[in-house]
């Protein structure tokens, strides 16, 4: 079991070195040094432990039989691995006192997620989800344009989000968890709730699938209707196999917000304001995301305080997906429980960091074309 003295810094084993955990969570350490080590790496892939200990001078490396191992030298773990594997390598790190940061979704299945939880809860560990959003200015002012009150009271909420997915992407397997809405649609659900500070009610949607041949275990796209209290609508669409899009726009009583890009980490983010008939338009230059939430997280590991997003947070947005994929398959609307979060993002979380230079990736081919 790791020290539960936590050192400053909190000392963090990557698992899974996929082309997310290459291109983004390992440079992040570089700009989270504060508070953050890269401690260890984990995969199953032997160049890339070799090629990657030597570019980023790891202390250790770890296969993935050697995950207990790994856990007795590092204080918390970044779980990347492909989302059928989350619950597992989190609950083991929790079982052995190691903190865990989990890339969304949470997981695939509700019950997955609980499980996560509780552990997380017995072994008095910080369990958070990987929404990296949660601390970027752009969101964040959105937030509080509506919390304001400068674009009245939201009642419309819109959003598209697609790619050309790689053929053979771990994103098209059914067994390893894929699917447009927990690899993509999780994000516009969760912007929806974050803007609307509310949960929905009841959801419905209808998947189609064009070309069966190329995504022949996975819904190709997806169209969703969420129902929120002050039965207020949450539209968003979402594809594996259309061109690269990622926007939102939140319609209110007293104006309209724009934000496009919405959820890219590769590039900054804009977007505009539309009130009295006058549209203003505000651009960021990229930033590094993922050093943001790394150093949130240590400082909640270190002050010994609940992270938000929690695991509660994550609960939610699979609890959602999989209501939606139901309601897919049964072409009826499903009912989803009550649901009243303690905590949601606000602008105290923004966390500035400047961009990374993107390495070139050892064996993590881009998931789209």
């Amino acid at each position: 079991m790791a020290d539960r003295d936590t050192p400053r810094p909190v000392r963090y084993a990557v698992v899974g070195l996929g082309h997310i955990a290459q291109v983004a969570v390992l440079p992040a350490f570089s700009h989270a040094y504060q508070n953050s080590s890269l401690a260890a790496i984990v995969s199953g892939d032997a160049h890339k432990l070799s090629a990657l200990k030597k570019r980023y001078d790891v202390p250790r490396v770890f296969t993935y039989e050697q995950f207990d191992e790994c856990l007795e030298d590092v204080d918390a773990v970044y779980i990347a691995l492909p989302n059928s594997m989350h619950a597992e390598f989190a609950i083991r790190a929790a079982e052995a006192g190691v903190h865990v940061l989990c890339e969304k979704p949470m997981a695939v299945t509700v019950d997955e997620c609980e499980r996560m939880i509780a552990a997380a809860r017995e072994h008095d560990v910080r369990l958070m989800v990987a929404y990296r959003l949660h601390f970027e200015h752009v969101n964040l002012k959105a937030i509080s344009l509506f919390e304001g009150g400068t674009l009245g009271e939201p009642k419309l909420f819109n959003s598209t989000f697609s790619m050309r997915v790689r053929p053979g992407d771990i994103r098209t397997s059914r067994e390893l968890g894929g699917g447009t809405l927990y690899d993509i649609g999780i994000y516009c659900i969760n912007a929806a709730r974050y803007l609307f500070r509310a949960e929905p009610k009841d959801v419905i949607a209808r998947s189609v699938n064009s070309d069966p041949a190329r995504l022949p275990e996975i819904d190709e796209s997806t169209a969703a209707i969420l129902r929120f209290d002050g039965e207020r609508l949450a539209t968003f669409m979402t594809s594996f196999n259309a061109v690269d899009a990622g926007w939102y726009e939140v319609v209110g009583t007293k104006g309209r917000l724009r934000v496009d890009p919405a959820y890219e980490y590769a590039e900054g983010l804009a977007y505009e304001v539309t009130r009295d008939g006058v549209t203003t338009k505000h651009e960021t230059s990229k930033r590094d995301q993922f050093a943001a939430e790394l150093i949130y997280f240590s400082q909640c590991v270190l002050d010994d305080t609940d992270p938000e997003p929690s695991g509660e947070e994550g609960l939610q947005d699979v609890r959602i997906v999989t209501a939606l994929y139901e309601s897919a398959d049964s072409g009826k609307p499903i009912q989803l429980p009550p649901y009243e979060p303690t905590t949601r993002p606000d602008a105290t979380q923004q966390i500035r960091r400047p961009p990374v230079q993107k390495p070139e990736p050892v064996r993590a081919p881009a998931p789209h074309l």
